[in-house]
């Protein structure tokens, strides 16, 4: 499967650049499993919550008024005398909201930053790049895929979809996406649990640049929602190892006309410190929802992190 453009005229196959051939090249023969039992409406190869009337016999249950009476076990009715109606484990579609942060902290790209198609990668870039390979990947194996995109909050929200042409959408919705504005994470994701009507998959690409409290209460939100949460935590080196030497110019991407020139050797240490323990938070909250932990650095090419995130997950499962 692969995206057919809808229109024509300058500018209208950019989206298409989302999906270089390096990057579905990478895909090749993987395929997204999903952990836990999910909902969906089309036969596939996840485990369904509910019971239903196609592939594994599961249990039987009396007949109500408005059953198909073709699913009457007729056995049963000889030796009781009584209708029950066999019922059987569904197999379904995953349905995944891929969640992208578009706030001004996205923006970021650093030197060290990775490059697709000859140029360096935004923070922002790269989650795009990453979400568009799995909405392809997803909607190719039959799943359904959704999109939010939000900063202060939801800017864009679409329903998943397992049609074909949801891909074009998604793809066309991220093209079109520029990173804006201050970021409230927490808050989105608190509304965005409640917005999906489905147990199912949430994909997060963010750098997280919140209160991680108020992250981690919000990440336990979609779990008590019966969501299984991958969360691509995205930093570039330059703020994971903080390299600056000398007195710097730092300029904040959220906040307008809002600079601090700083000796960055006397801050370095504090820093450090403080990006470890907000890191630390994160990844342990996931660990204790059981939660995919991506941690995502933009010097490494996104193909790599796609590849082993996949292969790892593939291999976690014993599949």
């Amino acid at each position: 499967m692969s995206p057919k453009p809808a229109n024509s005229g300058p500018g209208a196959n950019d989206y298409l650049r989302l999906l270089p051939p390096e990057l579905t090249a990478t895909l090749g023969r993987l395929e997204f499993l999903a952990r836990t039992k999910k909902e969906g409406t089309i036969s596939g190869r996840h485990a369904s919550p509910h019971k239903g009337f196609s592939v594994e016999f599961a249990e039987h249950r009396e007949y109500a008024a408005g059953d198909d009476l073709r699913d009457l076990d007729w056995r049963v009715f000889g030796r009781t005398d009584r209708y029950y109606i066999k019922q059987y484990i569904e197999e379904t579609n995953l349905r995944a909201t891929l969640i992208v942060d578009a706030s001004g902290s996205m923006k970021y790209t650093g030197d060290a930053a990775t490059r697709m198609e000859g140029k360096a990668l935004s923070k922002f870039a790269y989650a795009r790049y990453l979400a568009a390979a799995l909405t392809y990947l997803l909607v190719r194996q039959q799943d359904a895929a959704g999109l939010v995109t939000f900063d202060t909050a939801v800017r864009h929200y679409r329903p998943p979809a397992s049609k074909a042409s949801q891909v074009r959408v998604i793809l066309e919705e991220l093209a079109r996406t520029q990173p804006g504005e201050d970021t409230a994470a927490a808050a989105v994701f608190h509304e965005v649990a409640e917005r999906i009507p489905r147990r199912g998959l949430v994909l997060i690409f963010s750098d997280l640049f919140d209160d991680p409290v108020r992250i981690t209460e919000a990440l336990h939100h979609f779990q008590f929602r019966y969501h299984e949460i991958v969360l691509f935590h995205l930093m570039a080196e330059e703020e994971i190892t903080f390299p600056f030497r000398k007195f710097t110019d730092f300029r904040s991407l959220e906040i307008n006309n809002q600079q601090l020139r700083v000796d960055p050797l006397a801050l370095r240490s504090q820093y450090l410190e403080r990006v470890r323990s907000f890191i630390d938070t994160i990844e342990r909250a996931c660990g204790q929802m059981k939660a995919d932990y991506v941690a995502v650095n933009t010097k490494n090419p996104v193909p790599q992190t796609l590849a082993n995130y996949l292969s790892g997950r593939r291999d976690s499962l014993g599949r």
